[in-house]
This record gives C-alpha cells, sequence and structure tokens, in this order.
C-alpha cells in the first residue's frame, strides 16, 4: 500500500498541517520517530488529537528492525511521524530507500524544521553555512569545532544542532555545546546566539559572548546556538531585537 512520511512540526501536538492530520486519520498504523527529536507534549495529546493509536519508534526499530514498518506498508496505510520535517535526519532517508526497494508507495507531507524555523532571528538563512551536530561523546570529537572554522573562514554562519538521549531524558543544553567549542579553541569572546524552544510562542533567546554564554540558564528544549559570520547591517538590527 503505502508507507507516509509525515512532518509534525517543531512544538506540539497542533502544529501538525492539516493535510498532514487528514493523512494520519485515514492510516491503519501510526509510528512516531523517539529518538531524533521530541514533541513538548505527551504522546497521548498526539493520540488524543489524531484518533489514532501511536508506536514509539526508537533507533533501534527505525535503523536495524525497519523491515516491521515496511511488511506492514506493503499492504496497509502506515504513518510515520517526524519532529520538523521528515528528512531533515538521513536515518530517515534510509528508511525511504529500503521501502522503495521494497516497492512501497512513499508518499510526504513536509513541515517546518530547525533549519527554516531558525530564520527567525533575522541571520539571512542562506548565509548559514554547513550545519553540525554536538554529540554527548564528544572526547577527541573535533568535526563540530573544524565546521565552525571552515563556515568562518568562508563568512557563513554556523548551526549548531544539540545531542539528545529520549530513553534516558538526557538532553544538551546550549551551555554544554559552546563549553565543548571552547575546550576545542573556541576564543572566549566569540558571538553566540544560544536558542531554546524554537516552535513556542515564546522561544528563549540569549545573546553574547562564549564567556556569558556558557554562565546563563536555558529551560527550554531542544536546544541549539548559532555562531554568526560577519553579518549584514539588518541582520544585527534585526538580532539586537532580541538581546
Amino acid at each position: 500500500m503505502t508507507l507516509y512520511f509525515i512532518g509534525l512540526g517543531l512544538w506540539d501536538e497542533k502544529d501538525i498541517s492539516v493535510k498532514g492530520l487528514e493523512v494520519v486519520r485515514r492510516c491503519d498504523y501510526v509510528y512516531l520517530d523517539h529518538y531524533t527529536s521530541f514533541l513538548n507534549c505527551d504522546i497521548k495529546d498526539l493520540e488524543r488529537v489524531y484518533g489514532k493509536e501511536i508506536k514509539l519508534a526508537n533507533r533501534d526499530l527505525v535503523e536495524k528492525k525497519a523491515e516491521a514498518i515496511i511488511e506492514r506498508a506493503k499492504v496497509s496505510k502506515v504513518a510515520f511521524l517526524v519532529v520538523g520535517d521528515p528528512f531533515a535526519a538521513t536515518t530517515h532517508i534510509d528508511l525511504m530507500l529500503r521501502a522503495r526497494k521494497e516497492d512501497v508507495k512513499i508518499k510526504i507531507v513536509h513541515n517546518a524544521s530547525i533549519l527554516s524555523a531558525i530564520g527567525f532571528l533575522g541571520l539571512e538563512l542562506y548565509k548559514y553555512g554547513k550545519v553540525t551536530s554536538i554529540p554527548f561523546e564528544n572526547k577527541n570529537i573535533k568535526t563540530p569545532y573544524e565546521v565552525y572554522l571552515n563556515n568562518k573562514e568562508k563568512e557563513l554562519h554556523t548551526l549548531f544542532l544539540l545531542d539528545l538521549d529520549l530513553e534516558n531524558k538526557k538532553f544538551m543544553t546550549v551551555n554544554d555545546g559552546v563549553k565543548f567549542l571552547i575546550d576545542c579553541g573556541l576564543e572566549k569572546d566569540t558571538l553566540c546566539v544560544g536558542v531554546g524552544g524554537v516552535g513556542s510562542d515564546e522561544p528563549e533567546i540569549k545573546i553574547g559572548k562564549a564567556k556569558e554564554i556558557i554562565k546563563r540558564v536555558f529551560v527550554k528544549y531542544p536546544q541549539c546556538f548559532i555562531i554568526p559570520s560577519n553579518m549584514h547591517f539588518m541582520e544585527e538590527e534585526v538580532l539586537g531585537l532580541w538581546k
């Protein structure tokens, strides 16, 4: 039959699109990605609004036992729900490819992701360089810092995504991420923009030097941060609204 990849947006059960909601309600089985990100609501809130029972899909199910999802999609309508946009994470591209190889029909319903929503800060999206993630297990890891240096050389902004572990309810903070970069060699006077709760009515935004940001308190999750490159005067003006 069909495997639907449906984006849920960034904050809660109400961020799903009308089209996405209509598709979910027509599906026989509904899975929710439960490791790349999360919504700030309980799964029961999703089930109440969507009118469907939802099965949590952890990393093991999606990456190692995906045939369970694909086999169901061969004979029924299956929804695979993803926080943000379905294909912001490469893991979901892999699931799509595996399903296509099994001749399963694929349909996609897009939604907002951090890669587009971060534009609200005022930094121009086309001036962002490569996006990078900072993992919990980062001893001897240099890639995020190297990505930043490469972007800086090209005068591009850098967006840092922060690790999370939903099963153990662990979330990396902006403070942890910036401190990691300082340990890698980031100058402590580097301007940083820390963000929590993108997609909420009142996202948490703190702007300052790296040495200042690591002392600030962030309470909303998920979190990320940006190190801006050279800014156009309009970018500086809009970013200044959040100070």
